[in-house]
């Protein structure tokens, strides 16, 4: 069920019928800018934009696609996962959002977090 729920938002970042993420939609469902998104992903960003990188941006895109499909599958939907992504601290981070640590590079600290609330742990 959650790979099927991950597909299926997934499939609205893609673009063009490209089996690749686009980052020009993940930076639009987010409300930043290609720039804060290279930042964010730690990949430069003409690489997200250009065709030839469209693996690896996929693979550096991935991560964030992961944490808002749990999100909203959680939240409801996928606007209150992107405020909670931004703007909500996680428990035991000192105040850190989950921007916050996908920016550091902790993405699978997001996801394992999301895993164990999903699961009924709560920190």
């Amino acid at each position: 069920m959650a790979a099927m729920g991950f597909d299926v938002v997934a499939s609205r970042f893609g673009e063009g019928g490209s089996p690749f993420l686009s980052a020009r939609r993940v930076a639009e469902q987010l409300g930043v800018t290609l720039s804060e998104l290279a930042k964010l992903t730690g990949v430069a960003r003409n690489t997200l934009t250009a065709k030839s990188s469209a693996r690896k941006v996929d693979s550096a895109l991935s991560p964030i696609v992961r944490i808002l499909a749990m999100a909203a599958e959680m939240a409801g939907d996928e606007s209150r996962a992107v405020i909670w992504f931004k703007h909500q601290p996680i428990p035991g981070w000192a105040g850190k959002t989950a921007f916050d640590l996908v920016n550091e590079g902790k993405a699978d600290r997001v996801l394992a977090y999301l895993e164990a609330v999903r699961s009924g742990v709560y920190a």
